[in-house]
């Protein structure tokens, strides 16, 4: 185990000049654009999950009405389980 294994997760911040400068306006631009790189990859997955749906049920209404129902169901179940597992079990804690 080399050097890398010592260097600390977080590093600290040094560079915060834009704190001083500037009025409210120019603070929340720069927190905005620091935000965005954070919540757009979020922004982008959550989208194209839903798009993803939406593309599977209008293919599957195409088939038939049974076909539609079944699809409906697969995908509320499927979303439920996995927000099941995001969240965890808070059961047991």
């Amino acid at each position: 185990m080399g050097e890398e294994s010592k260097a600390p997760l977080l590093v600290k911040f040094e560079n915060r000049s834009h704190e001083n400068e500037g009025g409210l306006g120019r603070r929340f631009w720069v927190e905005s654009k620091m935000l965005w790189r954070i919540i757009g990859p979020a922004i982008l997955s959550r989208l194209s999950t839903y798009s993803y749906n939406v593309v599977t049920q209008a293919f599957a209404g195409h088939l038939g009405d049974t076909e539609l129902a079944a699809i409906s169901i697969l995908i509320s179940v499927i979303t439920g389980f996995d927000f099941g597992l995001l969240y965890g079990n808070h059961e047991t804690c």
